[in-house]
């Protein structure tokens, strides 16, 4: 891809307010994916919002979506604080890749983590290839 368009990309990316902040309506959970391999957000993938219930023994889906064209997925849950316990977002890689003619090694990603404080916000960014993958807890 030529810099011209991965600049102006970009700089649409930083220029959104989609997602950008975090107001008290907002939802207390959000994510980002961007496909490393072309430098632009990951528009369409299909992703799953679980908590572990029971003690630990069965996931229960608490939101299917799809990210938008900046790779965000907005009201994942609705405003006001998460439940404690142990979420896991699944992302829908091997689709993701395969609608754009790619093979891919991971078929899918799962970000499982622990929320202890109800109150804090949390942010789960994804940076995404066919090969690889990076998750870490972002701001």
């Amino acid at each position: 891809m030529r810099a011209a368009p991965r600049l102006r990309a970009l700089q649409r990316h930083l220029g959104s307010s989609e997602g950008r902040g975090m107001e008290p309506s907002s939802s207390p959970l959000t994510t980002h994916v961007l496909d490393t391999t072309s430098g632009l957000p990951a528009q369409g993938l299909c992703l799953c919002l679980s908590r572990l219930e029971d003690q630990g023994q069965h996931w229960t889906d608490l939101r299917k979506s799809y990210t938008n064209s900046d790779g965000r997925c907005p009201g994942l849950l609705p405003p006001g604080p998460m439940k404690a316990g142990t979420y896991k977002l699944s992302f829908d890689t091997e689709g993701y890749w395969k609608e754009r003619g790619q093979e891919s090694f991971y078929p899918y990603v799962e970000v499982v983590f622990s929320i202890t404080n109800e109150t804090h916000r949390f942010h789960v960014p994804l940076l995404l290839s066919p090969w690889s993958y990076t998750t870490y807890r972002g701001s």
